[in-house]
């Protein structure tokens, strides 16, 4: 081999994935120690857990009655960019810089997932989603202030941001599929995931999608609006929130019937059994915070509470759904 290939290494194809497939979208000859998949791996990691905290942060925006803390965008008054003059300006000033912190998180994915060996498409293009949507989220930030807190832009800043972290969720997922020397690890041959317990992912997934979206009306029509003076949907709270509640007990009922189903094939239970019990117990316990604070006359600090459950639900939910489909 001549010097000018010194330094650089050949994957011999073909290269299978954790379950036997063949995985296409790498770049065969990558310079080595660019960085480590491990270290990819940390990064995904660090952008999920940062994209999931703005969820957090968010909310207590809301809750605290600081949606409005900064009147102006992308300055948080007429006269000052950075404005803590008032215990809500502060709330809603922090937010804002932590989205700095997220963007920096995201970025780094992309120039991680750009510099990886080896290097794939797939990962490519999932950090790059991610700072795409970060940037909506920025310009949905706008709308929602210029529309005084409009519940409807509140929900859509809020779903983006789900997307968002099921985006780094699938990223995290495909960074895993490779062990620390970077090769796309290979497992032993198991059996194909039955048709039956993908269509009963299929449909959990799809319930608990659901139930969040009911939750966000019910947030739309509820008494934390971040402001005073925002307007709230005009709908019944009581009917909202039973079609919601109605919908969370219909998807623990399914996911019941999913760990009996599986059960009784070993191999998907011995893949699927932490996941779904991971999922079975952070949906029940959602569901006992959403009583709670619906009987306790909805307390700023237990729906900051059910909101955080709202996104461990999704991401498990998201993760046992990614495993039941190989």
């Amino acid at each position: 081999m001549s010097g000018n290939f010194r330094g650089y290494v050949s994957l011999k194809p073909p290269i299978v994935g954790s379950e036997g497939r063949l995985v296409s979208g790498y770049s065969a000859d990558v310079p080595p120690r660019q960085l480590s998949q491990q270290s990819f791996l940390a990064i995904s990691r660090i952008s999920l857990v940062f994209l999931y905290a703005i969820i957090i942060t968010g909310s207590l925006v809301r809750l605290t009655g600081s949606g409005l803390g900064c009147a102006d965008w992308p300055q948080c008054s007429t006269t000052k960019f950075v404005d803590v003059s008032t215990g809500h300006a502060a709330i809603e000033q922090i937010n804002r810089l932590f989205t700095g912190i997220v963007s920096a998180a995201v970025i780094a994915a992309v120039l991680g997932s750009i510099f990886v060996s080896p290097r794939r498409k797939s990962l490519i293009w999932l950090s790059s989603a991610l700072v795409a949507g970060v940037l909506a989220q920025v310009i949905l930030g706008a709308i929602v202030v210029f529309t005084g807190l409009n519940p409807w832009s509140n929900m859509a800043h809020f779903l983006v941001s789900l997307a968002l972290v099921s985006t780094a969720v699938f990223l995290v997922e495909q960074a895993g599929a490779t062990n620390v020397d970077g090769v796309l690890a290979v497992g032993e041959k198991i059996e194909p995931t039955r048709q039956i317990t993908r269509r009963f992912a299929d449909l959990i997934l799809g319930l608990c999608g659901l139930a969040i979206v009911l939750g966000t009306f019910v947030t739309g029509a509820g008494p934390h609006a971040g402001d005073e003076n925002a307007i709230r949907l005009n709908f019944d709270l009581r009917s909202i929130t039973r079609i919601h509640s109605a919908t969370v007990l219909i998807c623990i009922t399914a996911t019941l019937i999913f760990l009996f189903q599986i059960g009784r094939n070993a191999s998907e239970w011995s893949r699927l059994r932490a996941k779904l019990e991971i999922f079975l117990f952070v949906a029940v316990a959602q569901g006992g915070v959403g009583y709670l604070q619906y009987f306790a006359g909805v307390p700023a600090q237990l729906v900051a509470v059910h909101v955080a459950f709202a996104v461990a639900v999704w991401i498990s939910v998201l993760r046992l759904w990614i495993a039941a489909r190989k």
